[in-house]
């Protein structure tokens, strides 16, 4: 990609701390990773954070609400509107814990799998596209570079 100037007229490309070619290659794949889903969750009247809440909930059922709000890093008051319109959507269903009855366990319905799955499939279809065209050894990569990208308290 060609260097641009930035506000000032000096180039990005002088400097090179800065690695705007993977910058703009990660906000370009996020666009791309996430436009597919966005149109399915789009006709229910949802947006990315039902998505990763609903994808969380599918992948680790039983988990507390809690455990998603470790998981994501959002605020309770962040999560208590996605999770109440998955709730009355039937996408999730939440049940008592067995030791403590304030304890809120989650689970995805059976509506709430086909449409995490509906999700996953063509984000799945285009990692393996991007992995394919990566060569031997790509997907061990990419996951040991996105691993070193997270914040270590999250990892």
């Amino acid at each position: 990609m060609a260097a641009r100037a930035d506000k000032t007229g000096d180039s990005a490309a002088g400097d090179p701390a800065l690695d705007y070619e993977i910058i703009e290659q990660l906000f370009f794949a996020y666009r791309d990773f996430t436009g597919d889903p966005d149109v399915i969750l789009e006709k229910r009247g949802f947006g990315r954070a039902h998505h990763r809440v609903l994808h969380f909930v599918d992948r680790e059922p039983g988990m507390t609400v809690a455990d998603l709000l470790d998981t994501l890093n959002i605020t309770k008051q962040s999560l208590a509107r996605v999770l109440k319109q998955l709730i009355d959507s039937n996408y999730i269903h939440q049940v008592a814990g067995p030791e403590d009855r304030r304890q809120r366990k989650l689970y995805t319905t059976r509506e709430g799998k086909a449409l995490a799955r509906a999700l996953a499939e063509p984000q799945s279809r285009r990692i393996a596209e991007a992995l394919a065209r990566s060569g031997p050894g790509a997907r061990e990569t990419v996951i040991r570079f996105l691993n070193a990208m997270r914040n270590s308290e999250h990892g």
